[in-house]
């Protein structure tokens, strides 16, 4: 990943989730993936895919709470009290993650008593332009 599109994923995700901490660097193991760290912290990771001619980013984070707490959770670690989560019709292992008006990603459960859950955000290519 060239050192651009680094800066640009930090821009696009301080701006999304609210916080001017929030630093993306490459991952030192894979030089295609980024590495999302808050503070010192790592939180999440990026991946690149590329494969249908059109280049986007996968954005995943692990948030070791369960259903109940995850807004709290969400805002406690960004100090974003934007942050919210909505249902999804009817899937019950899945919640959308949004920014008041902006919906940013889905959080799925990662075992079936949903004790922990996974934060996903697409990036398409031209979400960077502006950044």
């Amino acid at each position: 990943m060239e050192k651009i599109e680094l800066r640009k994923l930090q821009a696009f995700l301080r701006q999304a989730l609210g916080n001017e901490g929030i630093r993306v660097t490459a991952d030192p193991k894979n030089p295609d993936d980024a590495a999302v760290h808050l503070g010192e912290r790592k939180i999440a990771s990026i991946m690149v895919d590329d494969e249908d001619g059109d280049r986007s980013f996968a954005f995943g984070m692990k948030l070791p709470v369960g259903r109940e707490t995850l807004q709290s959770y969400l805002r406690k670690l960004f100090e974003n009290d934007k942050l919210t989560i909505a249902p999804r019709g009817r899937k019950t292992d899945s919640v959308e993650l949004n920014s008041g008006e902006d919906f940013l990603g889905v959080i799925s459960a990662d075992d079936a008593k949903q004790t922990s859950y996974t934060l996903q955000i697409a990036i398409l290519d031209f979400d960077l332009d502006d950044f």
